[in-house]
């Protein structure tokens, strides 16, 4: 396979397991009612309003779920706000729960790259294009990590040895396969030479799952989003050998990949969508909450404090987005055989 230089920028998309099984309640004002309400209380702080995070606390979509609710929260733009986690199946459950609440007007979901290729990896009947887009939130560039006493002190070292035996490697993602984290290594891989097919990949349910195993050493690197690990790389108990992205991390001392001499770039992203079936005026109503969200100071702080690039596109803009996305995720998982 040819090395791939193509920058992805990539979404999430969803498991359809048997509901049943998922038991969390899902109480919500109906379409109709809120529909009233929205057109009514626009200038009044939306409350009430629930952000799904479809993986496990302390990853990537929670820390981001959880900041743009305190945001909206100490800025009066929302009351009431509740972020929950549905975990499994790289975001796919959660994506089955949104897409079967049709008209819920209370409930969004805080997504990503990883639920998109979950949908394909995962055989997800659940689809992100059944959803309803409201907003494209951050782009995200992904970060090659060891923990602080790996023998690997550089890219270089790290790829030399890979290499020599890809199979013996192992590399830890906070995501299945198909989402950001294990795209990225196998794009890596791809780029230095090594068949993606050869890579051992270790899938973790998020960010808070992959930590203690980078630190416990029961995989020799990983690749996910640097914001998700900067207490721990601003301490020193994991050392990034390179980041992802066109140029550098600020406060982060580690080349990009292409000034290793690797000739790749891949980005992730994370954004907000809603279930089907709601109306014009809630989508409205959600997209101007989280619009004056992304005009606060403290949200520019947020931006900058987790290493996140501003990505803000909103409505019709971000569903054509997603469309594109899950088609580049279906075309590079299918050069991978995994879709």
């Amino acid at each position: 396979m040819r090395p791939s230089s193509r920058t992805l920028r990539s979404t999430a998309a969803a498991l359809g397991l048997a509901l049943a099984a998922v038991t969390v309640s899902a109480c919500g004002v109906t379409d109709k009612n809120a529909s009233a309400s929205d057109s009514a209380d626009s200038g009044k702080p939306l409350s009430d309003l629930r952000i799904m995070v479809p993986n496990s606390p302390g990853g990537g979509y929670d820390i981001t779920a959880r900041t743009a609710a305190k945001v909206m929260e100490d800025s009066k733009i929302t009351n009431g706000t509740e972020v929950l986690n549905l975990e499994g199946a790289g975001g796919t459950v959660g994506l089955a729960r949104t897409v079967n609440e049709k008209g819920n007007a209370d409930l969004t979901m805080l997504m990503g790259l990883g639920v998109v290729g979950a949908s394909y990896t995962n055989k997800s009947k659940a689809t992100l294009t059944e959803t309803t887009p409201i907003v494209k939130l951050i782009e995200e560039y992904g970060a090659v990590m060891v923990p602080k006493d790996s023998p690997f002190k550089t890219i270089d070292d790290l790829v030399t040895a890979w290499k020599a035996n890809p199979s013996k490697v192992s590399v830890g993602g906070g995501s299945s396969p198909g989402g950001p984290d294990h795209l990225l290594p196998m794009q890596l891989a791809q780029a230095v030479g090594i068949d993606p097919k050869q890579v051992r990949f270790v899938s973790y349910d998020g960010g808070g799952d992959l930590l203690p195993a980078l630190l416990g050493d029961k995989v020799d690197f990983a690749t996910s989003g640097a914001g998700e690990f900067k207490d721990q790389i601003a301490n020193g108990d994991i050392r990034v050998l390179a980041t992802s992205g066109d140029k550098r991390i600020e406060d982060i001392d580690a080349p990009t990949l292409k000034e290793a001499g690797i000739d790749l770039v891949f980005t992730n992203w994370r954004g907000v969508v809603a279930p089907p079936g709601i109306s014009d005026a809630r989508r409205e109503r959600l997209i101007s909450a989280f619009t004056k969200m992304h005009d606060t100071q403290e949200w520019k702080k947020a931006l900058k404090a987790n290493s996140w690039a501003d990505a803000f596109e909103t409505g019709d803009d971000f569903g054509t987005f997603i469309k594109e996305q899950d088609k580049r995720v279906e075309d590079t998982l299918g050069e991978l055989g995994l879709a």
